[in-house]
């Protein structure tokens, strides 16, 4: 049988193969090409910004760039996400509801069960591969967090990075969060060794290369339309701004939430962005009266607000810069842009705020003394800072609770359309959204369906339904009739105008009586008339239990219809996970190669182990970093400073033990070691060693159980990435001898079990 020639993508040759040029027809593959006039489509996604924190939503913190651009566009306030980010951004780049995609929680609390494993199938296509092959070009910058979490380094497979998911380029973190200061940075499918330079910001780089991105693309293709996802850092924690942005606000927050939500709220009903009537809900008992806190509280609180709204109006601000480029370069003309937040504004900092989020996650309560110490300096280089409960709640206003509940607090979020065509620029629009709308819109905007099978796949239904004719007709129809949530066992149902919602305790006690264990079918149940009711104030399941039944079963056929089953509230970074690489006793790493991420590096915390470095040192001496794991909020270094051998353990960012060896490191070839073993409660006995004689003895009292991290604090040979382990010395602090190897050497079991001490720690809280 003749074969069949193929020229592109599995095709047919419509030309003809003769035995020569002269009996032969040619036929040329041609790329995609988008039809003439299509639109740029540019999609902005703010982190952990609640319903009412930019301005045109009733905030009084400036934010200039998004104003301007609602006033030229719309803005949605009945729009909704998931309550946190992997799962609302699988959403937008799927329009498929979360579950579906395998994203019901975040990637790092991954479970066994097909609605949460972390890895979005490829039946869920992406709307950037779906425009890549229609002919758009597709660049990502920023945060990802689509990928499975171990699948996050060097030697992971990239089908699940964004250049596998349909993007060209990509420039940004690929995890929850990053230091703004001191970034963990992945270029297109690679991982780099970054050190900022000085006055270093992430949101000023990303929207630097944006605007280089698409000037690459202009000067080699005058007409080719993009699809540019900017997905800033900001504002999640790290709350990170510049002084003089933060300044700014010296003053502005002294009043505390309890005015500032009544002030907010005053002026969301005068703009508009809250029907009339629209109540405030009450400030929860579990959150402190603002009145009652003493004085040097609330001035450290209203500090952290400061930073927040400095690290908001300076996002703003380059977003602006991004803005006038395209204005600058006629791209504005043919460009729609959406802008929104993922999820409810954050109340992962506490009752109390944190001068560093990830002593949270080893267990170790905030020192309020402790932070006070460290006002003058939040927002800065040397603090992993979030605000208090209390301005979250004031966040959300005019609703109750926050992110990771399934009340308007943590699923109402504000959403912004600019673009040409729409027929009342400025005003606000009514209509029931949901995250899995915005890609089935991007789609129609760009005239591209998303196709049933791709790749051999036959692909999930879009879930989500375009929202485009509501830019042009205020009185579209509502597209969306039913919409389930549901975010660590919290759950709810829109049906109609009506909205029960069930809040379950995921291991944070709010209240006594709280209990993260209370099987899920004692939850109890709310119910909201929310066209007459926007805010949730008047709980009505007493007044109509048969409609809250009714509520109650659809929510369950949602659930069995789009894999949201079994329930379950506590989720540990997926601890069950078979591992992706066997865990070894050895582990041998060679100088200068990519960060190891935590979840696959030598698993070091309370476990005996040694460190074993083979180097050269010149007749002229060496110095620099043999191996470190961590950074500049916890981890430790094996270095050479001065001439001698150093061990430095950094605790939460807190304080720092040096250990140094007694003798100075000959010239030549040497073995230096250091070898650590766990004594009472989270101390560790360090000794150092050169060439097998031991020159160096002490004691680290307290080192981090857990996690150095949430994320980052990669393990790396030959130098220090980003933000140094230790102060006493500058990042990346390259070894100027010859390294041959640093092996880690296991040597025992670790001394508790960490699982348990953590969530034993989330049940007590």
């Amino acid at each position: 049988m003749a074969k069949i020639l193929t020229y592109r993508d599995g095709e047919p040759f419509p030309g003809r193969v003769g035995a020569s040029l002269e009996e032969s027809t040619p036929a040329w593959p041609i790329s995609p090409r988008a039809p003439d006039g299509a639109r740029n489509a540019i999609l902005v996604v703010l982190d952990d910004v609640g319903f009412a924190q930019l301005g045109c939503f009733g905030s009084d913190i400036e934010t200039p760039t998004f104003d301007a651009l609602a006033r030229r566009g719309l803005r949605y306030n009945n729009f909704h996400t998931t309550a946190m980010c992997s799962p609302t951004r699988a959403c937008l780049m799927t329009g498929r509801n979360h579950h579906t995609a395998g994203m019901g929680g975040i990637t790092d609390m991954a479970l066994g069960f097909p609605g949460y494993h972390g890895r979005i199938p490829k039946s869920c296509a992406f709307v950037p591969d779906v425009l890549r092959r229609a002919g758009w070009a597709t660049f990502a910058l920023g945060k990802w967090h689509l990928a499975p979490s171990d699948e996050l380094h060097a030697g992971a497979p990239r089908d699940r990075w964004p250049l596998g998911q349909g993007f060209e380029r990509y420039y940004g973190f690929i995890g929850a969060e990053t230091d703004q200061w001191a970034p963990s940075l992945i270029v297109d499918n690679r991982i780099i060794s970054f050190t900022p330079p000085a006055d270093y910001h992430l949101t000023a780089d990303l929207v630097d290369r944006a605007i280089e991105m698409i000037s690459d693309l202009r000067a080699a293709d005058a007409d080719k339309p993009f699809f540019l996802y900017l997905a800033f850092g900001a504002c999640h924690a790290p709350h990170h701004a510049p002084r003089e942005w933060i300044d700014r606000y010296r003053g502005r927050f002294d009043h505390g939430w309890d005015t500032w939500r009544e002030q907010t709220h005053a002026r969301q009903l005068e703009l508009g962005i809250l029907p009339k009537g629209t109540a405030l809900t009450e400030r929860p008992a579990w959150v402190q009266q603002w009145e009652n806190l003493p004085a040097d509280e609330r001035g450290l609180y209203a500090r952290m607000m400061e930073v927040y709204a400095g690290f908001l109006s300076h996002t703003d601000h380059h977003l602006g810069r991004l803005l006038n480029f395209l204005d600058e370069t006629g791209e504005t003309a043919r460009s729609a842009i959406l802008a929104l937040s993922d999820n409810g504004a954050s109340a992962e900092g506490g009752p109390n705020g944190s001068v560093n989020e990830g002593l949270l996650f080893n267990g170790i309560p905030d020192d309020l003394a402790d932070n006070l110490k460290h006002i003058d300096a939040l927002g800065s280089p040397t603090t992993y800072p979030h605000y208090p409960w209390g301005w979250a709640m004031a966040g959300n206003t005019p609703f109750k609770r926050w992110k990771r509940e399934t009340h308007e607090g943590g699923v109402a979020d504000p959403l912004i359309v600019a673009g040409p065509g729409i027929a009342d620029p400025g005003a606000v629009r009514p209509h029931f959204l949901h995250a899995i709308d915005v890609a089935a819109t991007l789609l129609d905007l760009c005239g591209v369906e998303m196709p049933r099978m791709l790749d051999g796949v036959v692909q999930e239904p879009v879930a989500g339904r375009s929202f485009l004719a509501t830019l042009t007709d205020p009185g579209a129809a509502t597209i969306r009739e039913t919409q389930y949530f549901e975010q660590f066992g919290s759950r709810a149902i829109v049906h109609g105008p009506w909205k029960a919602v069930a809040w379950h305790c995921m291991g944070i006690k709010y209240q006594p009586g709280d209990d993260h264990g209370r099987p899920s079918s004692e939850d109890v149940w709310e119910l909201y008339r929310i066209d007459r009711d926007f805010s949730e104030n008047r709980d009505l399941a007493a007044e109509y239990p048969e409609k809250l039944r009714q509520m109650q079963d659809l929510w369950w056929a949602e659930a069995g219809r789009f894999g949201v089953l079994p329930i379950v509230p506590l989720r540990m970074f997926a601890h069950d996970r078979p591992l992706a690489i066997p865990l070894r006793q050895r582990y041998v790493l060679r100088p200068g190669a990519a960060p190891v991420p935590e979840s696959v590096a030598a698993g070091t915390k309370l476990r005996p182990h040694s460190i074993v470095a083979t180097v050269e040192i010149p007749k002229h001496g060496a110095e620099g970093t043999l191996l470190a794991h961590g950074g500049r909020f916890g981890g430790y270094s094996f270095y050479v400073q001065n001439g001698r051998l150093r061990y430095t353990y950094n605790f939460g960012g807190l304080e720092e033990t040096t250990i140094e060896s007694s003798t100075t490191i000959p010239d030549g070839r040497s073995t230096l070691a250091a070898v650590v073993t766990p004594g009472e409660a989270t101390s560790v006995e360090v000794e150092l060693s050169i060439d097998g004689r031991v020159v160096g003895k002490g004691r680290i009292a307290r080192t981090m159980p857990f996690r150095f991290a949430l994320v980052g604090a990669g393990l790396t040979c030959g130098y220090d990435d980003g933000a140094a382990v230790s102060a006493n010395y500058e990042a990346p602090f390259r070894f100027s001898g010859a390294l041959h190897a640093a092996i880690i050497d296991l040597g025992g079991t670790p001394i508790v079990d960490l699982l348990a001490e953590v969530e034993s720690a989330f049940r007590t809280q």
